[in-house]
């Protein structure tokens, strides 16, 4: 087993996950934040800039993980790795982002 491919299949599933809140946002025709705002990552960036965003991150985790060795679905270490960055990002997007949506205040029933 390489450790390299793990890697690799880490980020792709980072960089994957990360396209999705970029691309539905900017479909939806709403702002979001990105790297490209002022301040980065605070500030909110057009619905044009998320879409382009969003599938270049699409992109750069289906190269990470179809291009760089043999990713295997029935590969335990594979989907571990890729599952591990996915739920990664995904975590710490809610947490960052929540602070500006309000998703990280607790639910009132």
């Amino acid at each position: 087993m390489n450790w390299l491919w793990l890697m690799s299949y880490f980020f792709g599933g980072a960089f994957g996950a990360n396209a999705i809140p970029h691309f539905v946002t900017g479909t939806m025709g709403r702002p979001f934040q990105s790297p490209f705002a002022k301040p980065p990552g605070r500030g909110l960036s057009s619905s044009t800039v998320n879409v382009v965003w969003g599938f270049f991150n699409a992109v750069v985790g289906y190269l990470l993980i179809a291009h760089v060795g043999a990713f295997h679905p029935r590969e335990t270490s594979h989907v571990i790795a890729f599952g591990l960055g996915a739920l990664l990002i995904s975590v710490f997007s809610a947490r960052h982002f929540g602070q500006f949506h309000g998703g990280n205040s607790p639910s009132r029933a």
